[in-house]
């Protein structure tokens, strides 16, 4: 096992109470967190899925999806094993619910950056399996990518308890791709307080940071309209009108064999969520350029075209700092620059 001690854990005898993630899993000696990739050993809780990557490669930021985040960038993806979740829909459960083990070969956070610089990435994103398992590597490899000049991403539930999010925020995490996974009146993920992850969000967000939410409507579980309204109306109570939402096509994945969500049940909860005011509405796995594609709030105008997680229209004009509609000068929140390069696989 590699001998990384976590960042935040509080001693309880011999047991130890991991607090990385709102699991606040209580762990005896010899045991691990749900997530299996935090072990209490004689008392002290060590990261032992630290630096055990399962997946690695360039990829879009309009794929994780972020929009509104260094638009056409792409960023140096990286993930390792293991969930706190389990979603019984989730389309990587062979990374998300495999455990790390000791045979696994170790990438150094060090590497990683140099691997991203190397093939001209704009900086990192931890996606594929869920972040919050691997915190510890995340907030390293995330120090030294802002110091040089990378930035730091990641594709989360948003889970972590406030001390741990405010972690990676200090070191530089400043794009946040949010799953709303649903509502507390859902029968799967009967644990999860929902309310936590738009209470994280907005966290993320006084702190500096960018966030879009991704609600990926599941047929028959996620999908009543009791549960839509609810995550609408907190999206607009927590974040606010301009924070992005994607409403997303679910495909049947591992143990869910409901049917793939219907485009008229995506466009209901679209017009809802425009109608009660969220400004930047999108609908996702649907590879539509009309519903993937930015317009001004205010005028109509199309702003920015995407077909296939890439830009290829980009009219907005930047005037002190500030991206603005050309035709009307209502603002565009985006962090970050439009970056003008073509996609290279690596």
């Amino acid at each position: 096992m590699v001998r990384k001690e976590a960042r935040f854990y509080e001693k309880i005898n011999d047991s130890v109470r991991c607090l990385v993630c709102e699991r606040r899993c209580l762990i005896y000696p010899g045991k691990r967190g749900i997530c299996w990739n935090y072990f209490n050993d004689n008392g002290k809780l060590f990261h032992i899925g630290y630096g055990k990557i399962s997946a690695l490669e360039s990829r879009p930021i309009e794929i994780k999806p972020l929009f509104h985040y260094w638009p056409n960038s792409t960023a140096l993806t990286y993930s390792t094993w293991g969930c706190n979740f389990y979603c019984p829909w989730c389309q990587n459960y062979h990374l998300s619910f495999t455990h790390p083990t000791d045979e696994e070969f170790i990438i150094e956070p060090e590497k990683i950056v140099e691997m991203a610089l190397k093939y001209g990435d704009d900086g990192l994103s931890a996606s594929f399996n869920e972040p919050a398992v691997n915190l510890d590597y995340i907030i390293d490899a995330s120090e030294l990518a802002k110091n040089k000049g990378l930035y730091s991403m990641i594709v989360t539930n948003m889970y972590f308890t406030k001390n741990s999010l405010k972690a990676l925020i200090e070191v530089g995490v400043d794009g946040f791709s949010v799953d709303i996974k649903g509502c507390n009146k859902m029968r799967v993920l009967t644990g999860i307080d929902h309310t936590t992850i738009f209470r994280n969000a907005a966290y993320a967000i006084n702190a500096g940071a960018h966030v879009e939410m991704i609600y990926l409507v599941v047929t028959n579980t996620n999908d009543f309209e009791e549960c839509f309204e609810w995550i609408i109306n907190n999206h607009l109570k927590y974040l606010g009108s301009k924070v992005p939402l994607h409403i997303n096509k679910y495909y049947p994945a591992y143990k869910w064999s409901e049917p793939p969500t219907s485009i008229n049940t995506l466009l209901k909860i679209r017009e809802y969520a425009k109608k009660e005011g969220i400004e930047f509405v999108y609908v996702g796995n649907v590879h539509s350029t009309e519903l993937e594609s930015t317009y001004c709030p205010q005028c109509k105008k199309l702003l920015i075209m995407r077909s296939y997680y890439r830009v290829h229209e980009f009219k907005l004009d930047y005037i002190d700092g500030k991206y603005r509609c050309p035709r009307c000068g209502y603002e565009i929140p985006i962090k970050g620059k439009y970056i003008k390069k073509e996609y290279m696989l690596h």
